[in-house]
């Protein structure tokens, strides 16, 4: 490998040469930035507003840290070799995103996720030469490691029912703090409760527990000085017993899939002492796990709760566990060495404990799943691992996600839907009415995102620097593989775990990614290309613009979108205080000043200015409602709330067959909206029936067949449910509603074909007639089967039971000409 960029000099070289201030300027931030950033709600991506304003704090960060590399990094710059090449490829992958804005579902979301590929390529970019030097290198590894043992012990606190006490000392940096409590530090669900730490979700929370699990056993082995092995070992028992109170089924299947991938890279004396410290490390955890599941169950339950009998048997455990490996590593790992010295020197030794190992985990789940060794794992533990299975719930509904997914993806190829797509896009090609922001699949949801041409263009850049990666690894020295391993077990923990959740959706997650994937690239071997040399300044020059324009047109947007979303807030909580109708507006003029059409600021907006047209009436208040509302339904085509928005303004002047339009106009944007399909059919009823008063037939039918249309999608849709697979839920609420048959019926039976107007109104007759409401169907299906030459004889005695005088009406009804 060829020397690092920074620190060319011998090692006896002044430490100022090594580390020039612009050097240790952009180390202490970078650090500062991963301490910050993780306690922002795991920084989500942007889709919730409520996770916005940290997103472009960070963004402005990167911004900031863009310009300082510059500052130390920009006489040094080439473009000589495969490892300064892949910090132009990086620059590709924003850009892929600025092309899928020209079909993007959501600009809105879709701008939000230039501005994060923006920092994840300043990120690499950082991390790909500043990580090439080699007390750089120890400083950021060091940094990543102790932030997640923090992160590890945060968790705990919480678990165990402190987390009063740790969210004060980060409650000062963070708004995730609410009432004095971290919030969805501990989820609560079906399952009960759920570890989520600071991503307030179990499962990605499960990923990151499981790179670092690996991370704190390949420390161990490396670490040459006692106190050191010490401190990783501790932090193995809390480590699993954190990914099994996440109950994260995903964590449990990859863990050992991702451990035996990391075994092939090591050699078999490693390869042993992974095996015994995950061994003696599982059982330790498996010993304590039943008693600090129920601690933590009682006290989130609502239980008495006594942390220190908790921690008591974290702490035995984890020194317990701690002693082994300190006494392992300095009287067995030496003599491991030496024993395995000729079998390490043949060809394929490494695979044999890898395929040992492969065996050895299928025997173990079979024992978990079929035996009654399952119980030695808390009860809700044991019970998420006896359903895992394909037609388990979460699995059969990945597999729709990604169905789905594919289903858009035929719609938008090549530049794909636009970040955030998936939220925005996903009702119109959903299979069963679900609820997913997520399309639970980081590769799934990319090609959404950006087409086929943005994935291969992140997926070939990934692939080549695995391959490079892998192979510089074989062919270089034991010290030289240690000081980038971390990096790998990073990026290769949290991709596969990827695969099947959306971990990647997740900010600090991502900046974790792309800056190991900067690490595995500085640990290249930096073989030239002639070809593509560009020795000359004007490379330099070249490149280093690009960084600096695109970190100060990052720092001056995230400052305005930071300032937009105050703006709003400000509206929002004036909309609750305020009677003052200048003061309000002028909040939110001043958001879309900021930034135009923001969504949740166009539809408080529209809210202010449709209830000062509904009571004054004036005309100017309508007009800007409607410029204003149309205006963004351009930029966010498929936004529910904002067309809804719109319907309802048509109605409050009248224009009902507006409304009406827009709701036939996008129901196939929400195919399986129960309430978007009832006020269609009720519109089109509404609508026909006032045209057949009016004498216009024609203009009825319209409204009729599309209502009776929508009526028979509702109907299809019902159908296609019940085949789905015996273990998949279907979701929201979709069926017929009483309301829907009730006005379709009344159409069928309008166009004068009353024996089908009574099988329509037969799917939505109630069980119980004693409520008024429910009479006027079962009064017009039973006048449709009169007219028809029909009866139902039980519909008809229930009902007249209920009401004798109902009998008179069914006759009025049946006596009508249309």
């Amino acid at each position: 490998m060829s020397n690092p960029v920074y620190g060319k000099k011998a090692a006896t070289s002044r430490k100022r040469e090594n580390f020039p201030a612009s050097l240790w300027l952009l180390i202490v931030g970078l650090i500062l930035f991963l301490v910050w950033a993780p306690f922002q709600a795991g920084l989500f991506n942007g889709l919730v507003q409520n996770f916005e304003n940290p997103i472009y704090w960070s963004v402005l960060i990167g911004g900031i840290l863009g310009v300082i590399w510059v500052w130390a990094h920009f006489k040094k710059f080439r473009l000589e070799d495969q490892r300064d090449w892949t910090a132009a490829w990086v620059l590709l992958i924003p850009i892929t995103y600025c092309l899928s804005l020209i079909s993007a579902a959501s600009h809105y979301f879709a701008m939000n996720a230039v501005l994060i590929q923006c920092l994840y390529a300043i990120i690499f970019v950082i991390g790909l030469y500043i990580l090439q030097n080699k007390s750089a290198n120890t400083i950021i590894e060091t940094s990543l490691i102790g932030v997640s043992y923090l992160i590890v012990l945060f968790g705990l606190f919480n678990w165990l029912g402190q987390g009063r006490t740790v969210s004060a000392l980060v409650g000062w940096f963070t708004k995730t703090v609410i009432g004095g409590q971290y919030n969805q530090a501990v989820w609560i669900d079906a399952n009960g409760p759920r570890l989520a730490s600071v991503f307030q979700y179990p499962n990605t929370y499960a990923a990151y527990l499981l790179a670092f699990l690996f991370v704190a056993v390949f420390a161990i082995t490396r670490s040459t000085k006692w106190y050191l092995q010490v401190i990783h070992a501790f932090m193995l028992v809390p480590i699993i017993l954190s990914i099994l109170l996440t109950l994260s089924r995903g964590g449990l299947v990859f863990l050992p899939v991702v451990f035996i991938l990391l075994l092939l890279f090591l050699k078999p004396a490693k390869q042993v002492l992974w095996i015994i410290y995950v061994l003696i490390s599982g059982a330790a955890t498996l010993v304590i796990s039943k008693p600090v599941t129920e601690l933590g169950q009682q006290f989130h339950l609502g239980q008495i709760n006594n942390p220190a009998k908790g921690w008591g048997y974290v702490l035995a455990a984890s020194i317990m566990v701690a002693l082994l490996a300190w006494g392992i590593q300095r009287y067995i790992s030496p003599w491991l060495d030496r024993i395995t010295e000729r079998w390490a020197s043949k060809k394929l030794a490494g695979l044999w404990l890898p395929v040992v190992s492969v065996l050895a985990s299928v025997i173990l789940v079979a024992l978990l799943l079929g035996t009654n060794l399952k119980h030695v794992l808390p009860g809700n533990i044991g019970d998420r691992l006896e359903n895992i299975n394909f037609q388990q719930h979460s699995v059969l509904e990945r597999f729709t996600f990604y169905k789905d997914a594919v289903k858009v993806i035929k719609d938008y190829p090549i530049l794909g839907a636009g970040g955030g797509a998936w939220a925005s896009i996903y009702e119109k090609y959903q299979n069963n009415p679900y609820t997913s922001r997520q399309a639970h699949s980081f590769a799934m949801q990319y090609l959404v995102e950006v087409g086929l041409l943005g994935f291969i263009v992140l997926f070939a850049g990934i692939g080549f620097i695995f391959y490079k990666y892998i192979r510089g690894y074989f062919k270089s020295e034991e010290a030289q593989r240690n000081s980038y391993f971390v990096y790998f077990i990073i990026v290769l923990s949290i991709l596969i775990h990827s695969l099947m959740d959306f971990n990647m959706s997740y900010v600090f997650i991502g900046i974790l990614v792309f800056l190991g994937l900067g690490g595995m690239s500085a640990a290249m071997d930096a073989q030239p290309l002639k070809r593509l040399s560009l020795k000359g300044s004007t490379a330099r020059v070249l490149y280093n613009g690009i960084i600096v324009i695109s970190s100060l047109l990052l720092i001056f947007t995230s400052i305005r979108y930071v300032q937009a979303n105050n703006t709003l807030q400000k509206g929002q909580e004036l909309m609750a205080t305020s009677t003052d109708f200048q003061e309000i507006q002028a909040s939110f003029v001043q958001t879309l000043n900021k930034r135009k059409n923001h969504p949740t600021a166009v539809l408080n907006y529209n809210v202010l200015l449709r209830s000062a047209f509904e009571q004054t009436q004036e005309e100017a208040f309508y007009t800007q409602n409607l410029s204003l509302l149309t205006s963004a339904l351009k930029k966010e085509p498929f936004d529910k709330n904002l067309y809804s928005q719109l319907a309802t303004l048509y109605k409050s002047k009248g224009e009902y067959a507006k409304a009406y339009d827009v709701l036939k106009d996008n129901a196939s944007r929400y195919v399986y909206d129960q309430d978007w399909y009832e006020q269609l059919i009720v519109e089109s009823y509404e609508l026909g029936y006032q045209s057949l008063s009016n004498g216009a037939v024609e203009e009825k039918d319209k409204y009729f067949f599309s209502g009776l249309q929508a009526f028979d999608r509702v109907v299809q849709g019902v159908e296609h449910l019940k085949a789905l697979p015996e273990g998949q839920f279907q979701g929201n609420p979709f069926a017929v509603t009483m309301n829907m048959a009730l006005h379709a019926g009344k159409m069928q039976y309008m166009m004068g074909e009353p024996a089908e107007a009574a099988v329509i109104l037969q799917h939505g007759l109630p069980q119980d007639f004693n409520d008024p409401n429910n009479r006027e169907i079962a009064r017009w299906y039973l006048a449709a089967l009169q007219v028809s030459g029909g009866s139902d004889q039980t519909v008809y005695d229930q009902l007249i039971q209920a009401d004798p005088g109902e009998k008179a009406s069914i006759d009025q009804i049946a006596q009508l000409t249309f």
